[in-house]
Formats: C-alpha cells, sequence, structure tokens
C-alpha cells in the first residue's frame, strides 16, 4: 500500500513535467491514471515556445529533466514507433543522453576502490574534467604509466540505486498499461521495461561492455575499414572501464572529413558494410550508432565507441528479414508477406492476400522515391506499425535493429546527402543474398536438417529397442497383435534410416559438386 501510494506521488510529478511540455499524450495514449494525469495538467505552465515544436520534441525536453532512468528510457521508447508512431520514435532517438558532470575527485576515488590501489599506479595523467557524461557514466582521458593514451569511463556514483527504483515504478505503469485491453497486451509494455532491465542491468556493469567490444572486434579482425579499440583488461572493472583512445573526426562532421583528404562516399560505403556484416553475417551488432559513437581515423576507416547497447539476431531472425527484404526489394510482396507467416510473426489463421496487399501498401510509396531518399528503417517501422492489424506480435530485436538502421541512415544523410548507403553496400548484399538465401544455401539447410534427424535417430531406436526388450522380459504388457506391429515398425525405422542416409549422402554430393 506505502508503495503504491509512493508510486502515485511520483506519477503525479511526472505528469506535471509532461504537462509543462504538452507531452501528457505519453500517458494518455497508454491510459494510465487518467484522472492523476488530467490534475497534473491543471497545474503545469507551458514554457514560451514549446507549441511550436513537434510533439516527439517536446517529449524528449520533458523526459531529459526527470533524470537518467527517464533518459534511458526514452532511448528504449525510440525503439518502439508501434507504441508512439514513426515521427515521435524519430524525434526520441535524437534525445540527448548528457547530463551535468560529477567531480573527477569522486571519479578518482571509484576507480582508486575499484582496484584497491592509489589511481597513480594505474595511470600516469589522468584529466579531471570530463570530455562526455551521460546518464550512467562520463569518460575522461588518460595516460598509462607505459605512455599508451587511453579513455577510462566511470559509472556515476549511486546510479544502480537511482535505476532500481524508477525500475519499480516503470513496472507498476507496465502493469496497469497492460491492463487497459488487447491492444495494449499485445504491445507487450511489461516486456518493454523488462528490456530496459535488461540493458541497463548489462550496462552498469562496464566488463560487459568490455566483452562486447571485444567480440565486435573479433568478428572484424580482417577488415581494417572498421575498428573497435582496444579494451585494456588489467584497467577494467565493474566500474571502470580503460580502452585506446580514439583519435578522429566525428562521422556526420562533412567538411572536416574532406578537408582531411577522405571521400565522404568512401566513408559511407564503409559504414554501410559494418552495419550489414555486423546485422546479416555475426548477429550481433551496434545498437547505438549516433554520430558521437562513430569517427573516421587519419586512414578514412570507421572506429566505434560505446558499446553499452548491442544487438542480436538469430539464424531464423535473420533469414525471415533477408526473404522479407528480398521481396520487397524485387516487388514480390507475397514473399515479402509469406516470409511473415513461415517465421510464425503473423497468426497462420490471417490472410496472407491481405498482408501482401498491406505489404505493396507500405514499399511502393518508399520504394517510389528518388534511389537516395529510399530508407530501409522507414519501410521496417512501417511495416511493424501497419502489421498490428494482423496481430504479429512485437519482436523487440527487430525493433533495435530498424532504430540503429535509421539513425545510420540519417548519419549517411548527412555525410553524403545524394547517395544511399545500402546502393553503396549492394554488392556485399547480394553475395550474402547468394550464398545463405540461394538455392545453393537451401540444399545446405535441408543437407543440415536431414544430418540432424540421422543424428537423433539411433536414440529413437534404442529407446525402441528397450521397450521391446521389456516387452518381451514381460516388465511391460500390451496385446501380442501390437508386439508385433512395433517388431514390423522396428524394421522400417531402419530402413528409413538407411534411406536417410543416402539422402544425405546425395544432397552433401550435389551441394559438392555445385561448388566445383
Amino acid at each position: 500500500m506505502i508503495r503504491a501510494v509512493r508510486h502515485v506521488v511520483r506519477l503525479f510529478g511526472i505528469a506535471h513535467r509532461l504537462g509543462q511540455y504538452d507531452a501528457l499524450f505519453l500517458l494518455e495514449r497508454f491510459g494510465i491514471a487518467p484522472t492523476v494525469t488530467a490534475a497534473a495538467g491543471l497545474f503545469a505552465r507551458r514554457p514560451r515556445g514549446i507549441a511550436a515544436l513537434r510533439p516527439g520534441q517536446r517529449l524528449a525536453l520533458a523526459i531529459q529533466g526527470l533524470g537518467p532512468s527517464f533518459i534511458k528510457f526514452g532511448q528504449i521508447l525510440s525503439t518502439r514507433s508501434d507504441l508512439l508512431g514513426e515521427e515521435i520514435a524519430t524525434d526520441l532517438a535524437e534525445l540527448q543522453d548528457s547530463l551535468p558532470p560529477f567531480s573527477g575527485a569522486e571519479a578518482r576515488a571509484i576507480i582508486a576502490r575499484e582496484f584497491g590501489r592509489p589511481l597513480e599506479t594505474l595511470f600516469a595523467q589522468f584529466d579531471e574534467v570530463p570530455v562526455a557524461a551521460a546518464s550512467i557514466a562520463q569518460v575522461h582521458m588518460a595516460v598509462t604509466a607505459d605512455g599508451r593514451e587511453v579513455a577510462v569511463k566511470v559509472l556515476r556514483p549511486g546510479i544502480e540505486e537511482a535505476f532500481t527504483r524508477d525500475l519499480g515504478l516503470f513496472f507498476w505503469l507496465a502493469t496497469i498499461a497492460e491492463g487497459t485491453g488487447p491492444r495494449m497486451r499485445r504491445l507487450r509494455p511489461i516486456e518493454v521495461v523488462q528490456t530496459m532491465a535488461d540493458t541497463v542491468a548489462m550496462e552498469m556493469d562496464l566488463r560487459f561492455e568490455a566483452a562486447a567490444a571485444s567480440e565486435l572486434a573479433e568478428n572484424f579482425k580482417d577488415d581494417p575499414t572498421f575498428r573497435v579499440p582496444k579494451i585494456d583488461w588489467t584497467r577494467t572493472s565493474k566500474r571502470v572501464l580503460t580502452l585506446e583512445r580514439v583519435i578522429g573526426i566525428p562521422i556526420d562532421e562533412r567538411e572536416r572529413i574532406v578537408a582531411a583528404g577522405h571521400d565522404p562516399r568512401d566513408v559511407l560505403a564503409k559504414a554501410g558494410a559494418a552495419l550489414f556484416h555486423q546485422a546479416f553475417r555475426d548477429g550481433f551488432f551496434h545498437a547505438d550508432l549516433h554520430p558521437g559513437n562513430l569517427f573516421v581515423d587519419a586512414q578514412g576507416n570507421v572506429v566505434a565507441v560505446d558499446f553499452g547497447i548491442m544487438g542480436r539476431l538469430d539464424k531464423h531472425t535473420r533469414n525471415y528479414l533477408a526473404d522479407m527484404l528480398l521481396g520487397f526489394m524485387t516487388g514480390d510482396y507475397r514473399a515479402a508477406a509469406e516470409a511473415h507467416f513461415k517465421a510464425g510473426y503473423v497468426p497462420a489463421h490471417k490472410s496472407v492476400t491481405a498482408f501482401t496487399q498491406a505489404c505493396r501498401s507500405i514499399a511502393e510509396p518508399i520504394l517510389g522515391l528518388p534511389l537516395h531518399e529510399i530508407s530501409v528503417a522507414r519501410l521496417l517501422g512501417q511495416l511493424f506499425h501497419v502489421a498490428e492489424t494482423f496481430e504479429m506480435e512485437t519482436q523487440p530485436q527487430l525493433l533495435l535493429l530498424q532504430k540503429s538502421m535509421l539513425i545510420a541512415e540519417g548519419v549517411g544523410r548527412k555525410l553524403e546527402p545524394s547517395v544511399n548507403m545500402w546502393e553503396l553496400a549492394r554488392p556485399l548484399i547480394e553475395t550474402w543474398m547468394r550464398e545463405n538465401r540461394g538455392p545453393q544455401a537451401r540444399l545446405r539447410e535441408v543437407a543440415t536438417e536431414t544430418l540432424g534427424t540421422l543424428e537423433r535417430l539411433p536414440t529413437v531406436l534404442a529407446d525402441l529397442q528397450t521397450t521391446l526388450g521389456m516387452l518381451s522380459s514381460g516388465g511391460l504388457q500390451l496385446h501380442p497383435n501390437t508386439v508385433r506391429a512395433l517388431t514390423e515398425a522396428s524394421g522400417r525405422d531402419n530402413k528409413a534410416y538407411l534411406w536417410a542416409l543416402w539422402v544425405a549422402v546425395a544432397l552433401i554430393a550435389l551441394i559438392a559438386f555445385t561448388q566445383v
């Protein structure tokens, strides 16, 4: 009871802040405590100039003043165009994750406590003033005892307690929202909050971020066009992350990139290729690709930083995404629709024909634009929004990818407005499609499934033989006709095993022949 009263009091304060920026639609859309929302709105005074802003801009300003947890929540919401609409989600993607820094003395104390020794034994030089301060951590530049220039990320004091308190409120609000009707249950607001909780838990242990950076670097070890700074594991702990200092030009500063002698088109091609490889080849992608996290180094290559938010796509999801996008890009809207049904994202009782028509209505206006204006992220965003009519459940991993694509495309337009980054990456895309979704790939899939079946057959036959043994010893009594039928089935299963083996051998031989 006391907790509920505390939540209501906090909700009133949140609603008052939203009311000041004419952003109460956030609570109204989810049907959360309409009485409290209306009362808070009555007492809100709006700053001058607010009325001229778009709804998403007003919401971003309101959220920014509510503290670190709400900024992080706003970033999560920016991936959910199905909840707020594409325009608001796009504006929230611009939400600046910046807060006043905490003191350099506090940062020094945290580092010393983490490693159990004075900071001076770790760093020969440590800049007191941070170069960046965000909701969860801030970054200081330093030099190690052996002369290496590094960046040191330090968690904010007390940040864990603040997020724990606010997550309790978010779960309470999500529970209320889910209780308002089937539509909100389909959008799974509790899962949205859980996603945030999982993301924040990972971000607040900087060893996880270090591991993510290490994995991404491993995936690109043979590709010099995309780099990840090296982790200094001896100076990394739960609350401190030390990594190689990146020297480069922010990727959206076109004039500086040109002045440095780099071709923006070439830089954009490298950035597009890197994102495609992450999403489709590796299934592990950087999910926070705003301009402050991407730099162009002296060789014109792309360097990424800040690996707190990463996304994963399993093979099943990547195949769905590839088949769906291929259908859109070739104008085969039936294939694009069928990809959703095959993946199980749209219920089988829905009409494939109707969903095909919906796919066409989404794609034609976008794909009919001039090439440099075509946005794959916008296509995905509208698809997820329209799919609500067909009871398509939210796929958080795809929404995170859509957000990354949206931000990357925005960066691309600033870097080289006349070029589409996906067109530059087209040779890679075509090669990947041919190798992973072409006829040879289909044969490999069938062969893999067949071999998997063969691996399970001995176990099935052994279980059957055990059962027959129990029957013959009297441990299990069945009618004699049933025993005879099972014995005959055993013989058939052995024949089936041999047939399956020959089919697998034939498929493998066929694949080998086509590779010659």
